[in-house]
């Protein structure tokens, strides 16, 4: 991931397997990574929300880090989720990340403290300044409480190592905005895997997918034959894989991507609470959606 221009149109939000104890299990990891890389992946995001960072050590969060890092081997590039709600806890995590050498970070709006956007634009650019590596910044405001505008946005990418933002606002004419008047190098990737062709039709760059767990080749084709030109074909590759992506959001994140990896013969355990595993009438909706991927 370089300080500037695009990094490759999808990005998988990283789930994180776990032992029955609650460990991190890295052999898992290990399949897990090899996995996505081969199919599709162009970069990993660790400890994400998919990745269940809240529920993460420091600790854990810096091993899983390195670990990542000297398995993708320079394969896709490794962006660490060293975000929170407090400002200084995310510069020093920032720092550890930078020196264990992930290529750039992600850093979620601030969760429950609910800031201002001058607050917000503080946090950021304190973050950005004490690290040489590039930052994706994360809108999500159905999970933080809070809305990254598009005007805090735009003043952002004028911060020269904030180079791209992952939008889960779900709000095209403030997704439209922060295309139109941020820098060409400035990158700005879907948060919602239903909304990726929308937010490329408006000129956005990919997406940052939990689908590409179990779709990324076909992730990877549908962005390409828009690119291409083939509009029509994108959409009709968008109409056949949105089942699998709502599918995979019936239950909080990531209970069906796990559930479905599982299923799929990759395993990564399960959520840890207060998540709670899927239940009985969502398997058959996930399983449904396991049948029709084996028939794109």
């Amino acid at each position: 991931m370089k300080p500037t221009g695009k990094y490759g149109p999808v990005w998988t939000a990283m789930v994180t397997p776990f032992q029955s104890t609650g460990a991190i299990d890295y052999q898992q990891t290990e399949q897990l990574i090899e996995h996505l890389i081969a199919n599709g992946t162009d970069v990993l995001i660790v400890a994400g929300t998919t990745g269940e960072s809240p529920l993460l050590s420091k600790v854990e969060k810096l091993e899983l880090f390195a670990f990542c890092v000297k398995q993708a081997n320079g394969r896709a590039a490794v962006v660490a989720g060293t975000g929170s709600n407090d400002t200084h806890a995310s510069v020093e995590l920032t720092k550890a990340a930078e020196k264990i050498g992930v290529d750039g970070v992600m850093l979620v709006t601030p969760y429950y403290n609910k800031p201002s956007q001058q607050g917000l634009f503080s946090h950021f650019n304190e973050i950005a300044n004490e690290t040489n590596l590039p930052v994706m910044l994360y809108n999500v405001p159905g999970r933080t409480g809070v809305n990254l505008e598009a005007e805090t946005t735009i003043a952002l990418a004028n911060v020269k190592n904030i180079v791209a933002i992952k939008e889960a606002s779900g709000n095209l004419d403030q997704i439209a905005a922060i295309i139109e008047h941020t820098p060409a190098s400035f990158a700005v990737y879907s948060g919602d895997d239903s909304m990726t062709l929308p937010i490329l039709a408006i000129g956005g760059d990919g997406i940052v997918s939990v689908a590409s767990h179990l779709i990324g080749k076909e992730m990877q084709a549908m962005v390409g034959a828009f690119q291409a030109g083939e509009n029509a074909k994108a959409a009709m590759m968008h109409r056949k894989l949105l089942p699998v992506m709502q599918a995979l959001f019936l239950a909080p994140n990531p209970a069906c991507v796990k559930y479905a990896l599982n299923k799929s013969g990759i395993d990564v355990g399960e959520v840890k609470p207060p998540l709670a595993p899927v239940n009985d009438q969502e398997k058959v909706v996930v399983d449904q959606a396991l049948a029709e991927i084996k028939s794109l």
